[in-house]
C-alpha cells in the first residue's frame, strides 16, 4: 500500500477544500493523466497528483505518498482496476465527494463500495468533463 505523508504544521499543500486528486499521474506529457493535471490547473482547480515517480507537472508536485488530513472533493483515476486496490483503504477513510473512473479504469467493486458510503461515482472522462464545463 502506498505510504501516507505526514502532515506538517499548517497545510503543506496550501489547500483548504475543493481539491482534486489525480491517482496515476504521469510525468510523460502525452499521457492523459498528465493532460488532466494541466487541464484541472488551467481551470483553477487545486490538484494533488499521485504517481509512480516524484517530479512536477507544471506547478503541481507529483508524489508517491498519499497526503494525510486533506479534504478531497474529487478523485480521478488513471490506474487499472487491478492497481487501484492499494488505494481502497485511503479512499474509504478520506471519503471524497466523488470518484471518477476514466476510460479503462472502471471498477464496479470499488464503485459499489464507495456508493454505499454515499460517495458519487462516475464512469467518465475527466478531460471531456472539463472541456464541456461539467466538472
Amino acid at each position: 500500500m502506498p505510504g501516507m505523508a505526514k502532515k506538517d504544521q499548517g497545510d503543506p499543500y496550501g489547500l483548504q477544500s475543493d481539491v482534486s486528486m489525480v491517482i496515476g499521474a504521469s510525468l510523460k506529457p502525452w499521457r492523459y493523466s498528465h493532460k488532466a493535471v494541466l487541464a484541472l490547473r488551467r481551470q483553477g482547480q487545486r490538484v494533488i497528483a499521485i504517481g509512480l515517480r516524484d517530479g512536477y507537472i507544471d506547478d503541481v508536485k507529483v508524489e508517491r505518498e498519499l497526503p494525510a488530513d486533506v479534504d478531497i472533493d474529487t478523485v480521478t483515476f488513471y490506474l487499472s482496476a487491478e492497481r487501484q486496490s492499494a488505494y481502497y483503504e485511503y479512499l474509504m477513510n478520506s471519503k471524497p465527494r466523488r470518484v471518477i473512473f476514466n476510460p479503462g479504469t472502471e471498477n464496479p467493486c470499488l464503485a459499489n463500495k464507495l456508493s454505499a458510503m454515499g460517495v458519487e461515482t462516475l464512469e467518465a472522462c475527466t478531460l471531456v468533463m472539463l472541456s464541456a464545463g461539467q466538472y
